[in-house]
């Protein structure tokens, strides 16, 4: 049996830790999950190491708690303003007409997909294969075994800031874990939340979280784009916060109690009564969202936008899957309808057993996700050992290891 494999979401607003293992009918067992707000961080960028490395360790302290295991390596999730993506294509030519096609011969043209143009300052964080042409055959999904005198691949390559990318490693590994991969939040929520039939006809994820707002849009079984915008659940909460003169926290506490991302069925005067310290406050129910809903509507129109000017605004009949914490706003899913006009809907871990109750909501997606990007593309527990003892000291030698861990999948 595969060993437990662990995920560290480190997200703006909290951090989760999952390990889990292969389970009953191929489902995921979830072992253990533990969950501490995130500290030191600012739309998904490390901003204080020490309160980051803090948060991350409370929270493996916490998975290792209930779990039993002790968690020493980890996918880790990754996702802020500093993300690109690009497509690519790497071609080479096989050693002999007819030649079978091996591993060894996707992974070279895997390899020269990788030859992008990417500044000395940032680094490769994966090379997705889409689909791959076999001696100008087109289509094909699996080309092992084919034989062939020339191999395509077609690839989606993310990219992100080595200071970034490396700021956060260095987090993690202070809290005393490994990280295996770095895994874009919206593939790993994918992982978590897609069914096979909405990727082969076209869908897009939407995962909103506290301080960004993560895209991936998938086309015929692989990733076609991706994106990170700068604006996510936090930002409902500061609106409140000004808009209604209340604390931070308190803004927080009227969002999810009685938040709405739009005003339907809500009656203009109906009162908010809530005791804070200072004695009772009274708001109006609908004057508290029409401030979510004006920030809820702009954050979808830059979903919009971005799909549209990636052009692919009109290719997906599978319509949108929201993700996150903010997908559990009430009304989100209507306004989201409205503004894509596309079927939306929440996406929620699936096949999944243990402990299910504490990680059924969109929230858990990426946490989810980061196991099972282990345990659905990489066997047997592979990943486990794919991280090299010696750290980094210098910045080429952490670009170097992160190349090595960046293992491809077949779409």
């Amino acid at each position: 049996m595969a060993k437990p494999v662990a995920g560290v979401d480190v997200g703006t607003t909290k951090v989760c830790t999952v390990i889990g293992e292969i389970g009953h009918g191929g489902h995921l067992r979830i072992l253990g999950v533990g969950v501490a707000p995130s500290q030191g961080l600012k739309k998904g960028i490390v901003v204080n190491i020490d309160q980051a490395v803090e948060s991350i360790s409370s929270s493996v302290e916490k998975c290792q708690k209930i779990s039993g295991f002790r968690i020493d390596q980890a996918n880790v999730s990754i996702a802020n303003q500093n993300i690109s993506s690009q497509n690519s294509r790497g071609v080479i030519g096989l050693a002999n007409s007819g030649h079978d096609i091996s591993q060894g011969d996707i992974d070279r043209a895997l390899d020269a997909a990788r030859t992008v143009a990417v500044p000395s300052n940032r680094d490769v964080i994966h090379v997705l294969p889409r689909g791959y042409v076999v001696d100008g055959q087109e289509g094909v999904k699996n080309p092992i075994g084919m034989a062939g005198s020339r191999l395509e691949v077609e690839t989606h390559v993310v990219i992100g800031s080595g200071g970034t990318i490396q700021n956060l490693v260095k987090c993690v590994e202070r809290a005393g874990v490994r990280p295996l991969e770095l895994v874009l939040e919206p593939l790993a929520s994918a992982e978590a939340v897609l069914t096979e039939s909405e990727r082969d006809s076209g869908v897009m994820l939407v995962d909103i979280g506290g301080g960004t707002t993560d895209v991936a849009v998938f086309l015929d079984g692989g990733a076609w784009h991706t994106a990170v915008l700068p604006v996510g659940g936090g930002h409902i909460t500061n609106d409140i916060a000004i808009g209604l003169r209340a604390p931070y926290e308190l803004a927080e506490e009227l969002k999810i109690k009685y938040g709405r991302a739009t005003s339907n069925g809500v009656l203009a005067d109906e009162p908010i009564r809530i005791a804070t310290d200072g004695g009772p406050q009274t708001y109006l129910r609908a004057e508290l969202c029409d401030i979510i809903e004006a920030r809820s509507e702009e954050i979808l129109l830059m979903v919009r936008d971005e799909l549209k000017q990636a052009g692919y605004d009109n290719r997906l009949p599978a319509g949108v899957v929201l993700t996150g914490g903010t997908a559990q706003l009430p009304g989100l899913v209507e306004l989201a309808a409205r503004i894509f006009e596309m079927p939306v809907r929440v996406g929620i871990p699936t096949e999944i057993e243990g402990l299910v109750d504490t990680i059924s909501g969109p929230a858990f997606a990426t946490s989810v996700g980061l196991v099972r990007w282990s345990l659905s593309n990489i066997h047997g527990g592979e990943s486990m050992s794919m991280y090299e003892d010696h750290r980094p000291q210098a910045t080429g030698e952490i670009s170097s290891r992160f190349k090595g861990w960046l293992r491809a999948f077949l779409p």
